[in-house]
């Protein structure tokens, strides 16, 4: 017996694209990836994605990211250097994996 095929699944509609909602999520506080993640229902991964594309564009009103570095829990090494915008995995000072997550805020 044939099996009727199903019909394509129809996308949820969003009023705006998920790199827009993080950036009014930004402007509005400071949060950490896994809190946009949260909010805006997509991966960390994916945050830090979107966070990287967001911190190169050229914003209209002079927008810009601003990162707010990680910092280990034991021994309070602040990672000023760093680049990335994911968080660390360990402290190079103390060998510790209790790092306080990164933050973005946009200004």
């Amino acid at each position: 017996m044939k099996k009727k095929p199903l019909p394509p699944p129809v996308p949820v509609e969003k009023e705006a694209t998920s790199r827009r909602e993080i950036i009014a999520l930004l402007r509005s506080e400071t949060l950490s990836a896994r809190e946009i993640s949260g909010r805006v229902r997509i991966g960390e991964k994916e945050v830090i994605d979107h966070l990287e594309h967001i911190r190169a564009a050229h914003h209209d009103d002079g927008t810009k990211l601003r990162l707010f570095p990680a910092a280990c829990k034991s021994c309070g090494f602040v990672f000023h250097k760093r680049e990335r915008l994911s968080r660390p995995g360990r402290c190079p000072v103390c060998h510790g994996e209790h790092i306080r997550e990164p933050r973005y805020a946009m200004e």
